[in-house]
């Protein structure tokens, strides 16, 4: 059986009150539609389409490096139109996954299953479906006296018996390519909304004695869409609960889950330590042996093994095996920290290589600097990168020790073994193996009042 599936992203989204187009709101570190795509994809199925709409520009840029298919729906005329418009990119002969773009929840252990039902009964369409306590705004699927598919009746076009069943339609189907295609050209709108109700095709098929199946699932959260700005926060509140309950089990600790904030795709090594009030982004990689926190936020940066951070802010930087950083640190993006590098309190980093064993211990500001190994950077030390209009380097060979409150004035080099004096403002190259000192002549004048 070959598979593709259709994710429907064309609706604006109006209750989010975003300028956005819904599916590209984040929630867990990225955009909603792709943790639909990454279920779709990890349920096996490589070939997908994307309906787009409103704001069709900003989902395809989103998803560019996803290797998707794009159709566009002019017209929100309902999912049953969205699916039409896939028709010439779908091949008829295929088993089609429609779903929306607006579940980020969704598991592909789910999708499999529904997958799995469909092949096994060999229906021409199957719905998934769930038993909701309180099934208020779904449509509810209503079953004959043996239990076989009758039909779905959207709420508002629900009687009160209809409203009172639990079992609702999550919007995630299952068809025979060929069937739904040529069910689709035979519904029409008179419905409430007046709309083109995807749900009309089970009926239709049913009606031509073609197998239906419901698939009945117990993953209750996995179906839920984000409708507005609160929805938003509950999926946020579930996905980061499932992230951290995924690390705890491959061996990381977690000392307070609840204050603790991991991004979905964010990987961490066994036996590392997370403390309260830390927050980890992006295609962040943390290795093993690690204690970071409290109070840290990194962003899109590989940490090594057995590395220290506490209260700093770390961003698109790479952290080698056993360095020590902070509390309030600053690393900035183009950082790079040899093994087992030294970054202490109120030291920022930016645009720099530090080499092994490097100490840069208090209040110091490193910008567009490469430095050797075993340089020790003095307290209150600049390195004067800028002049208004360009960047300059600064040099500082290996085993350079510079004295604190020292302003190293780009572009300089300090050569091997070298050192400058405390208060001293370098602005010329220093040989290796050189005390460098620079400061004007202590004067002693008689004070007045």
């Amino acid at each position: 059986m070959k598979l593709s599936a259709v994710i429907l992203a064309a609706g604006k989204g109006l209750r989010m009150r975003s300028d956005l187009p819904k599916v590209a709101h984040k929630v867990a570190g990225k955009p909603i539609i792709l943790h639909v795509v990454k279920a779709v994809r990890e349920a096996g199925i490589d070939d997908i389409v994307v309906v787009v709409g409103h704001g069709r520009e900003i989902v395809q840029e989103i998803c560019s490096g996803e290797e998707l298919r794009f159709v566009l729906q002019e017209q929100q005329l309902g999912t049953g139109h969205a699916l039409m418009q896939a028709e010439a990119a779908v091949a008829p002969e295929n088993t089609i996954l429609v779903l929306a773009g607006d579940i980020p929840l969704i598991q592909a252990a789910t999708l499999q299953q529904l997958i799995d039902s469909h092949r096994q009964k060999q229906a021409a369409a199957t719905v998934l479906s769930v038993n909701m306590q309180n099934p208020s705004g779904y449509g509810r699927i209503v079953r004959d006296k043996p239990a076989a598919f009758l039909r779905i009746v959207e709420e508002k076009d629900a009687n009160e018996e209809e409203k009172k069943l639990k079992e609702i339609n999550s919007g995630i189907y299952c068809f025979s390519g060929r069937q739904v295609f040529s069910a689709l050209h035979s519904i029409g709108t008179s419905n409430a909304q007046g709309e083109y109700y995807l749900t009309e095709v089970l009926e239709l098929l049913e009606k031509q004695q073609e197998p239906i199946g419901i698939f009945l699932s117990d993953a209750e959260e996995d179906i839920y869409g984000i409708n507005d700005r609160l929805q938003l926060a509950q999926a946020e509140k579930i996905l980061r609960q499932r992230k951290n309950r995924e690390l705890m089990l491959s061996g990381v600790s977690l000392m307070d889950p609840a204050s603790t904030f991991i991004d979905s795709d964010v990987l961490i090594g066994h036996d590392t330590i997370i403390l309260p009030f830390t927050l980890i982004e992006g295609n962040s990689s943390l290795g093993e042996r690690c204690e970071i926190g409290p109070g840290t936020r990194i962003s899109d940066s590989i940490i090594g093994n057995e590395v220290k951070i506490e209260n700093s802010r770390i961003m698109q930087a790479s952290v080698s095996d056993r360095c020590n950083i902070g509390p309030f640190a600053y690393l900035r993006p183009e950082t790079t920290l040899q093994e087992g590098v030294k970054v202490g309190d109120f030291v920022e980093i930016k645009k720099s290589t530090i080499g092994t064993g490097s100490k840069i211990p208090h209040l110091s500001y490193v910008g567009d600097a490469t430095i050797g190994q075993g340089v020790n950077v003095g307290a209150g030390t600049i390195t004067c990168n800028y002049d208004g209009k360009n960047k300059y380097q600064t040099v500082l060979e290996d085993r350079v020790f510079i004295g604190s409150n020292t302003n190293l004035v780009a572009p300089v080099r300090i050569g091997e073994n070298s050192v400058t004096g405390a208060g001293s403002t370098i602005s010329r190259d220093v040989p290796p193996h050189t005390l460098a000192v620079e400061r004007a002549g202590q004067k002693h004048l008689p004070r007045r009042g």
